[in-house]
């Protein structure tokens, strides 16, 4: 009985963390980092604040696990996208996973500026440098391949990959910045995959509507 009480309790445990993890990325997803505070993100959640401090210790441990969370479905995505034809050539599944990155970024905006731009602290800064690195090394990976296809020039797949990510964050500010002031964000899109396109040695390919 006491195994059994203990896998219940540890289920307990995980259920309020999930809820306080949700409720958090919300709120982040309404109005940024500062929309989520402490007390905040306990009423969202159902919780007493103390609670939520029993589970993340400190604001900065709460940011940081729901930017993991966040921020992995993202690079899960964008690997899918660009892993979905593993024998398309490699300027085509760069484009596709550059493509399904921004209109991912533009379907959920706040949260995405959250996660790519928004001031944060160090400790979530740390991810963020982290999860920088996961979307190069999808990108390495599609380059390599054409390197060695011969669809590419010999170039340093490391280089090239994190200039695109470079550039794909920095093209992506201006349309999800809170302050932005009219436009179509959309129009952003073909715009970058071209440019990822080119700076790899192809030629761009068509980008969907």
């Amino acid at each position: 009985m006491a195994y059994r009480s203990t896998k219940r309790t540890e289920a307990r445990r995980a259920e309020v963390r999930g809820r306080i993890t949700t409720a958090a990325r919300e709120l982040i997803a309404e109005g940024g980092y500062v929309n989520a505070q402490m007390a905040a993100v306990a009423r969202r959640a159902g919780v007493a604040v103390g609670t939520v401090y029993r589970h993340f210790p400190s604001k900065p441990d709460l940011f940081a696990e729901v930017f993991r969370e966040a921020s992995q479905h993202e690079v899960d995505a964008m690997r899918e996208a660009a892993s979905e034809r593993p024998d398309a050539p490699a300027s085509e599944r760069v484009a596709a996973g550059v493509e399904t990155f921004a209109r991912r970024a533009l379907r959920g905006r706040r949260l995405a500026w959250a996660l790519l731009a928004e001031p944060v602290d160090p400790a979530v800064e740390a991810e963020r440098l982290e999860f920088r690195r996961s979307y190069r090394d999808i990108l390495v990976s599609i380059l390599q391949d054409g390197i060695a296809s011969g669809e590419l020039l010999a170039q340093d797949p490391v280089t090239t990959a994190s200039a695109l990510v470079g550039a794909i964050g920095e093209a992506m500010v201006g349309p999800l910045s809170p302050t932005a002031n009219g436009g179509d964000p959309e129009a952003a899109i073909a715009p970058l995959v071209n440019f990822c396109q080119r700076a790899i040695g192809t030629e761009p390919a068509h980008v969907h509507a």
